[in-house]
């Protein structure tokens, strides 16, 4: 009876544990989704200031010059840059869709 006591108690410590790391993971992704619309908040702005003044949607330079460093603050924050390349990738990608949005439809 000893052993299934133990198995059951270890079973419920490791519940206890996963529960304690996945609250942390949850206000972790709670945080990113909060600063992720900021950020896009701030580009939309950004997307209406192109379309004022005719510039376009996209800024391959600027662009190469963030993925390089998202890449050096990743790897200084042992973090795979190909990770964060991709990653800010997708949301350069997103931008633009959002700026070509606003350039042909005036709204977003």
């Amino acid at each position: 009876m000893t052993d299934a006591r133990t198995d059951q108690e270890q079973m419920e410590n490791h519940a206890r544990i996963l529960e304690a790391y996945r609250e942390s993971i949850d206000n972790i992704d709670a945080a990113l989704v909060f600063m992720l619309a900021e950020r896009f908040k701030i580009t939309k702005a950004v997307g209406f200031y192109k379309k004022e003044h005719k510039l376009p949607p996209a800024d391959p330079s600027r662009e190469q010059r963030q993925i390089e460093r998202l890449r050096a603050l990743a790897k200084s924050a042992n973090l795979d840059p190909e990770f964060s390349e991709k990653f800010l990738q997708f949301i350069i990608r997103e931008v633009i869709r959002h700026h070509e949005i606003i350039r042909d439809e005036g709204e977003l």
